[in-house]
């Protein structure tokens, strides 16, 4: 489980590095300063950290002061790998599997000293959003799910969601989300709307970004950048 950490992909900005940002593996990371900044643990979708969106929109949170580490699923033993739709009993077995890493992340965070333990925000893309949806701790400032809905459907046995109405929450994906939308003719559920909004109609930290058109990953759409950086400065006091 080490190499979930360590093979982890990481941004650093220039206020730890005292250079420039630093993109790439946690343990090729540099030596940093005294500095504490916020943090984004993000959790990748099913193609893991060789999307190149992730790279781009860690470098992106970087350049305004967000440090970021997206541990790699894939450096784990026996990780399951699939094309969907499979059966939900799989689904289950990987979300489960998924839903591990964050403690395992989250713990390793506490211990570095560049973290601010108070500034720590949990988001995710597509299948690394379901265990973000469904955490159950506390300890999470804010949540952004990317390409997620909340909602039943062929991913999942249920949805399971589990946000607190109090904490601020950011839901951002496509109006045409080819998984999780109705655009999907296997969606599985014929009255899902395709995002958030149900679970979180009582939440008043909410907010819902629907990409009209979009494609699944919306990471680095300009849509999607104005919301998430307004969400951190808030939540961070940027």
């Amino acid at each position: 489980m080490a190499s979930l950490v360590s093979e982890a992909q990481v941004a650093f900005p220039s206020q730890l590095t005292a250079k420039d940002i630093y993109v790439g593996p946690l343990k090729n990371a540099p030596q940093v300063g005294n500095a504490k900044v916020p943090v984004v643990l993000f959790m990748h979708g099913s193609s893991g950290l060789g999307l190149k969106a992730i790279a781009d929109w860690q470098q992106w949170l970087a350049s305004f002061g967000v440090a970021s580490i997206a541990p790699n699923s894939f450096a784990l033993k026996d990780r399951l790998t699939y094309t969907s739709p499979i059966d939900k009993d799989t689904y289950e077995k990987l979300h489960a599997f998924r839903a591990s890493e964050i403690e395992i992340t989250l713990k390793a965070l506490q211990q570095m000293p560049w973290v601010d333990a108070n500034k720590i925000v949990l988001a995710g893309t597509s299948e690394g959003s379901v265990p973000v949806a469904r955490y159950k701790g506390k300890e999470f400032a804010g949540r952004i799910m990317f390409a997620w809905s909340c909602e039943d459907n062929y991913f999942v046995k249920a949805h399971q969601t589990n946000i607190p109405d109090d904490q601020p929450v950011l839901n951002i994906i496509s109006s045409t989300d080819p998984y999780f939308s109705p655009s999907n003719a296997w969606l599985g559920n014929a009255q899902g709307v395709g995002h958030c909004g149900a679970v979180l109609k009582n939440n008043k930290k909410a907010s819902i970004v629907l990409i009209p058109g979009g494609p699944h990953t919306v990471l680095t759409f300009p849509q999607a950048k104005g919301p998430v950086q307004g969400f951190l400065a808030d939540l961070f006091k940027l």
